[in-house]
This record gives C-alpha cells, structure tokens and sequence, in this order.
C-alpha cells in the first residue's frame, strides 16, 4: 500500500513539519492528493507551501481544529483516505507565559474533535497523530537511559500535559471503537521553515540581528535532534504501515546541549562566548530527552539519513537566504514575542 490515488487530510499544513510534509508526499506520490487544513495562527504561514500552492493534487482550506464544525466540514468535502495531525500550541515557552488555555484547546479539543470525524467517516484507512517526547519527562544527565513507547507519562509543562491528553484519548478511541490510529514520540525537529520561537531558528536570527544568545540556566540541557526530513519519511511510514493502536518513538541519537548548539551558532557567524547571555532557568525546564528508536527501526525499517552537521549548516544557511521570509512572520507577531523576550529579559543573570 501507498498513498497514489489516495486522500491525504493534513491538519496544520503551514506550520513547519507538516509543510515540510506535504513537499515530501507531492513530490514521491504523483498521484497523491493532499489537503492543507489550517488555522493560520502565529506560526502557520503559507508562505511554507507557496511552491506547491499551484500544484492541482493540492488543496488550502482554513480552518481550526478546536472548532467541531470546521473539522466535519472538511471531513464530508474531501472524504480523505489517510489523516495525519501536526497542528498543535507547540511552544512551551507561550505555555508557560500566560497561553495555556490555547494549548488545551488545540492539543487535547482539538484531537478529540478529529477522532469523532475519524470515527464518523468509516472511511479513514490511517490516522497518525504527531506528539512529542515532551510528554515523557525528563531524564538524567550523563544517564544512557531513553523513552520507549512503554515509558509512563510523566509531563512537566502545560504543553507536554496537553500532548498527552490528546495522546491518551488515541488510545481510549482505538481501545472502544478501534479507530485505526498511530501516534508518534518524535524528539526536537530542526531544518527550513520553522518559526524562529524555536531554539535553533532563534539563535540564528538572534546572530543575524547581531544580539547576544539568552540561555537558560546552565545551559547544559540535552535534547536529541532530527532534521525535519528525517521525521517526515519516519511519519510516511507510520501513516502506510504503522499498526492502530501502536505508537513510534522516532529520534535520531544525536544528543547535544542547548549551550553546544549555541556555540556551533555562534562558530558559523565568527562569534565567541562575549554573545552568551546566561539567565535564571524556565519553570519546568526537562533536563534531558532521549528516544530509543528501535521499534520504528526494526518493524516499519526507518533509519535516519541526514548527517547533523552538514544539515545543521544548511540550516543555518537557509534562514541567510530567506531573509525575507523571516521579516514577514517575525513582523506578524512581534508583540507576543516581544513580551516573551522581556520576560527572558527580566530574569536574573546567573553567569
């Protein structure tokens, strides 16, 4: 099975990994139909999709996944054959800072919404729901401990607990109605198209503007990375072979912390430490995340392609190269990042 002469029902399409997704799915299956449902908050932009904006297998509707009867409404107009969810209230940061409220709707209303459609349609061959390792918690340091799919829920942040609500009413519609659902655990996306409230984009813009890198506490907390690519062809798997009611942790084993992140930054823009700015830590903040990624290796036989350092300097070129880009959707929502930056602001320096 794969996806020519299918219906693929793509909800957050403009933001960063679900546009990249749709290039993915256009450009391998050239008789693929795609639709782009999204709300087009801060971070959807249709700028990700303008080059396939013209392509006749693609199709734009706005809507928002919180509100039933958008969700239905593309339900019934594109009978759609697959479903994957990528929109979401992603950054811990807005939930933190006074924006929680949005993240349960989006996160937990939001997927209940497309299950009851899921669950209506009959139709539906896959659904995928693309979650985060966020919902796990946090691991030690210097420990080689790492999520599985079997690691018990332990969210730390509004985010993290409103992914795993919208994680576990998956779960609850496979369990009664067996609504052929898959959800993933996939660790920190980097590459093009990602909105600069991300740490990697953020730092870059940060360079190019010439300011200093604000890093919280220590800066010694671990993520493990995967270019967005990677993650796009692991959720094409996922959407043609995962199993219902199984989920995928997807991670690319390239642990590194946010201060060795920064200086890789700063070493491209010929910058040393002086542009460091260390403040008092985020409430919340997990101190590492790691995914054992053997399952999605070993049954759907993923493997990630792109080497870090070569992607990551592509990257960091790709935001040079579209400056433009980065001016209109930074302008778009400068008072809330703004308020964000003076709350960074306000913390205390600790080194």
């Amino acid at each position: 099975m794969d996806l020519n002469r299918k219906t693929v029902l793509v909800f957050g399409g403009a933001g960063f990994i679900g546009s990249n997704f749709i290039r993915l799915i256009l450009s391998k299956y050239p008789k693929v139909k795609a639709v782009n449902f999204d709300k087009l908050t801060y971070s959807g932009n249709l700028e990700n999709v303008k080059d396939v904006s013209k392509d006749k297998r693609y199709s734009f509707s706005k809507g928002d996944i919180a509100d039933q009867k958008h969700v239905r409404s593309v339900f019934s107009e594109y009978k759609p054959d697959f479903v994957i969810n990528f929109a979401a209230e992603t950054h811990v940061d807005r939930s933190v800072h006074g924006e929680a409220l949005e993240f349960v709707r989006t996160n937990v209303e939001g997927v209940f919404n497309i299950l009851e459609s899921v669950k209506e349609s009959k139709k539906i061959l896959k659904y995928v729901e693309v979650s985060t390792d966020e919902v796990f918690g946090s691991l030690p340091l210097g420990s080689k401990q790492k999520f599985e799919e079997t690691t018990v829920f332990a969210p730390n942040t509004p985010y993290a607990a409103t992914k795993a609500g919208g994680d576990l009413l998956c779960r609850s519609y496979f369990s009664t109605w067996k609504i052929p659902v898959v959800v993933t655990h996939c660790s920190n996306n980097y590459g093009p198209n990602q909105y600069p409230e991300k740490l990697i984009p953020f730092c870059i813009t940060r360079m190019m503007e010439n300011k200093k890198l604000p890093i919280y506490g220590d800066g010694k907390n671990v993520r493990d990375w995967i270019y967005v690519m990677d993650h796009c062809r692991a959720l094409e798997l996922c959407l043609i072979r995962g199993i219902p009611g199984e989920t995928y942790g997807i991670g690319a084993d390239t642990e590194l912390d946010n201060l060795t992140i920064a200086r890789m930054i700063l070493s491209y823009f010929k910058r040393n430490d002086s542009h460091l700015e260390f403040v008092a830590d985020r409430p919340g903040h997990d101190r590492r995340y790691a995914i054992d990624s053997s399952k999605i290796r070993r049954e759907l036989g993923w493997v990630p392609e792109y080497d870090f350092e070569k992607a990551f300097r592509e990257t960091i070129g790709w935001y040079l190269s579209n400056e433009k880009w980065l001016r209109a959707i930074r302008k778009k929502t400068s008072g809330f990042n703004t308020h964000i930056t003076q709350k960074i602001k306000r913390n205390k320096k600790i080194k």
